[in-house]
């Protein structure tokens, strides 16, 4: 499915995106973001309880083989991406709630993740469980060039600008290569992929939009702040999963489970960018009521 210069860039691309992610984040950050403490943690709760148990739902309201589970319970665990902060700039949502949200979520992986794999896919053949320590430690080595970016940044905030800078635009580029190189020499599996896989992957990223703007607003977030928490919920950190899927499994199984991270990154663009703009209209339309409401007489 993914060819071995495929998989090296993607072991590359993983390392550049979290040293760009280290490089954009000082520790003043982390006081900033008490500021918002609710919507962090009405995020975090997002992020590490209703996705995983959507993704279970989903696998069982599918049912889809134990490999497809494996994949789609891995996204749902995933912690969000650098994509996330992307697309909450083009909706007008909070950019620097969503990348404190993508922060906090990375660096809680280390532990939640291993923890909500084995518990969701207790019940399955050891063959396709993916052992804890596994992704511990593959989590653990990806913390390093984070903190390495953090330190470079406050060294010299300069030099951490144009390392964030560049881990952006090598991290854009490696992935489009990818898109690019794997949909043309896999367009027969797409074709021959069931119903049920294109459902998951499309579904996971629509219903975790919805239902993370929904348990914002329950909790009193404001409009925007539950924009931010929906776009951060729905993505995934989809070549994060790809990459701890190759890490482990080898031959046939690990092309079954690779299955649906791959296809997950594929769809996620287009769910977002529909998402994106719904949620930019409907920004404007609240900025343009608020422009209103000033010159209105009283």
């Amino acid at each position: 499915m993914l060819s071995p210069l495929e998989e090296s860039l993607l072991s590359i691309m993983m390392v550049i995106i979290m040293f760009g992610m280290g490089s954009s984040l000082t520790f003043k950050d982390f006081r900033l973001a008490m500021r918002h403490p609710q919507a962090v943690g009405v995020g975090f709760a997002s992020q590490y309880m209703l996705m995983p148990l959507i993704a279970f739902l989903l696998s069982r309201v599918l049912n889809l083989t134990p490999e497809q589970t494996v994949g789609l319970v891995l996204i749902g665990c995933m912690p969000g991406g650098t994509t996330s902060n992307i697309f909450a700039y083009f909706s007008k949502s909070l950019l620097s709630l969503s990348i404190m949200m993508t922060i906090c979520s990375t660096l809680a992986g280390f532990v939640m993740v291993p923890l909500l794999m084995e518990f969701y896919t207790q019940g399955i053949d050891d063959a396709f469980r993916i052992p804890p320590d596994q992704i511990a430690r593959l989590l653990f080595v990806l913390l390093i060039p984070t903190l390495i970016g953090m330190w470079l940044r406050r060294k010299n905030s300069n030099i951490g600008a144009v390392i964030e800078l560049m881990g952006g635009i090598l991290g854009a580029i490696v992935i489009l290569f990818l898109v690019v190189t794997w949909v043309p020499r896999n367009w027969r599996l797409l074709v021959e992929t069931g119903w049920e896989v294109y459902a998951a992957v499309i579904l996971i990223g629509l219903i975790g939009f919805a239902f993370g703007y929904l348990f914002s607003r329950v909790l009193r977030l404001n409009p925007q702040k539950a924009r931010t928490v929906s776009l951060e919920t729905g993505i995934q950190n989809g070549p994060l999963a790809a990459l701890i899927v190759i890490m482990t499994f080898a031959d046939e199984t690990q092309q079954l489970i690779l299955l649906i991270p791959v296809m997950y990154s594929l769809f996620i663009v287009i769910n977002s960018t529909f998402a994106t703009v719904f949620y930019r209209r409907w920004t404007r339309r609240e900025e343009l009521a608020r422009d209103q409401a000033k010159v209105e007489p009283t």
